[in-house]
């Protein structure tokens, strides 16, 4: 049976550390109103979507790092967008910092949410490839410290029979691996979201922006193709605290082939 899902890639310019959640969401309610205005029927939102990208910069105060985290999902903030969503009939996938108690302990996590047209959540993915590292390290221009606010997920890769298809989700630095796409893929996965935040100049690395672009469609390009997959990768860009993200939002056909840029 032939179905169509319309996507929104919603690429997000900068968060600047002073921006408020409220003022985010603002921008993401505004984004959500474009897409339905071309009968989207979901809307994909990049990893950490509420904040600015805060694991580079070296905290050692816990209650300093965990202003960055929700604490719930919806909250306050939040609650608009979710209200909108049901409004307009339209799914979205949102990526930030989830702060959560499991077992009477707490557990920080790298989060991404599907919503569905009425509002409600209907599956979570915890980032499993944390990149970067776990201390200050002088040598850097800037740092990047995922290992060090993050724990690795704990959900897995699976995948959701929702909105007419099989949706699968992963974020940023889990694109780079086959694994990521393959877990799914024998799932019967039929699209893939996909956030990141992803600078372009590396803090480590002395690859040119050209090839770091190059490395991170490829890499989406080659999980859509091996696993005949819709994979929606979707970016922050511009000038972020002095930092510039790289952007590059895409829509991939299970052919490779980027149908959207």
């Amino acid at each position: 049976m032939s179905r169509i899902i319309t996507v929104g890639a919603a690429q997000l310019g900068p968060i600047q550390r002073n921006d408020s959640r409220a003022d985010v969401v603002e921008r993401l309610c505004e984004l959500m109103q474009k897409a339905h205005a071309r009968s989207c029927d979901l809307v994909v939102f990049p990893e950490l979507a509420l904040t600015t990208f805060f694991p580079r910069w070296y905290m050692e105060d816990q209650d300093e790092v965990d202003t960055w985290f929700e604490r719930t999902m919806p909250n306050n903030e939040t609650q608009p967008l979710f209200n909108l969503a049901t409004k307009l009939g339209i799914g979205f996938h949102l990526g930030y910092a989830e702060l959560t108690q499991e077992d009477n302990e707490t557990h920080r996590y790298n989060t991404a949410i599907l919503v569905d047209k009425t509002g409600e959540i209907i599956a979570k993915y915890r980032k499993v490839h944390l990149p970067g590292h776990s201390e200050y390290d002088s040598n850097l221009s800037y740092q990047h410290l995922e290992k060090r606010y993050f724990e690795v997920g704990n959900l897995g890769f699976p995948v959701h029979r929702t909105m007419g298809g099989i949706l699968g989700m992963c974020i940023c630095n889990d694109r780079r691996w086959p694994e990521t796409y393959r877990v799914m893929g024998l799932q019967g996965v039929e699209m893939v979201l996909l956030g990141y935040n992803t600078p372009a100049i590396g803090a480590r690395t002395a690859e040119s922006p050209h090839l770091r672009m190059f490395h991170n469609h490829i890499t989406m390009q080659s999980g859509a193709y091996q696993n005949s997959t819709w994979v929606i990768g979707v970016a922050k860009a511009g000038n972020e605290d002095d930092h510039v993200l790289m952007g590059g939002s895409v829509i991939i056909a299970p052919t490779g082939e980027i149908v959207a840029q």
